[in-house]
């Protein structure tokens, strides 16, 4: 039996969906939530799904994150990405994040029912049109990785945790918060991050983090950053 975790914030679809897959012997719909609930990665640990299918519509930016918090809440489970979107990079976050499926909202009962089963035998799914940027962009991943190479090597460890939580979209007192360091401090790091990346803005900071892939499991700072995390979801 494959137990899936619904997190999609349109309710009569999500409560179509459920009666769908329910009425497959080999499915069960073990709960429902919204992407931007809260309470999100908890109910995750709770409900210990095999599956997660997420509409990743609302996340905006933060989807990378967001899917990297419900990995972590329950390490067991596949993500698979249900989305009315076709945009390339939010696939590519998606993979990054470990999403194991992207999975167009056009497409049949039939054939999300056959990849959800495939996920929990291992397999991945990602469509054609965005295939190739996903392949792209993670294989240049593993190159920066090996060549220490990519336009974030500049950066110290720290400097790296603060532009970690600058892509996550936080304010320099949650930073400062979350480091255990001081909102000067974060200052601090922050000009040096601008000059170390040559830009004017942290917006143009967190795009070059973005398009180099920084994520929470690459930062080898302290793990302070971590821990306060874990604690906190």
């Amino acid at each position: 039996m494959v137990r899936v975790f619904l997190v999609d914030d349109h309710r009569m679809l999500a409560e179509a969906l459920t009666a769908r897959l329910s009425a497959t012997p080999d499915l069960w719909v073990v709960g429902q939530s919204a992407p931007q609930d809260p309470g999100l990665t908890d109910t995750a640990a709770r409900l210990r799904p095999d599956v997660i299918v997420i509409d990743v519509e609302p996340l905006g930016p933060s989807v990378r994150g967001v899917l990297e918090r419900l990995a972590a809440a329950w390490s067991a489970a596949r993500i698979v990405v249900l989305t009315a979107g076709r945009g390339d990079r939010c696939a590519v976050e998606a993979a990054r994040a470990g999403a194991a499926a992207w999975v167009s909202k056009e497409c049949g009962a039939e054939e999300l029912i056959g990849i959800l089963r495939g996920v929990c035998r291992g397999h991945s799914w990602f469509p054609p049109e965005v295939l190739g940027a996903v392949l792209c962009a993670l294989r240049d991943d593993v190159r920066r990785a090996r060549e220490r190479s990519g336009p974030l090597d500049v950066l110290s460890d720290r400097e790296r945790d603060v532009l970690l939580g600058m892509t996550e979209g936080k304010r320099g007192g949650q930073i400062a918060e979350d480091l255990l360091i001081s909102a000067q401090t974060v200052r601090t790091h922050t000009r040096s991050i601008l000059a170390k990346l040559r830009v004017h803005s942290q917006l143009e900071a967190v795009s070059v983090a973005c398009s180099a892939g920084l994520s929470a499991s690459e930062s080898p700072a302290t793990g302070v950053l971590a821990r306060r995390q874990d604690s906190r979801w």
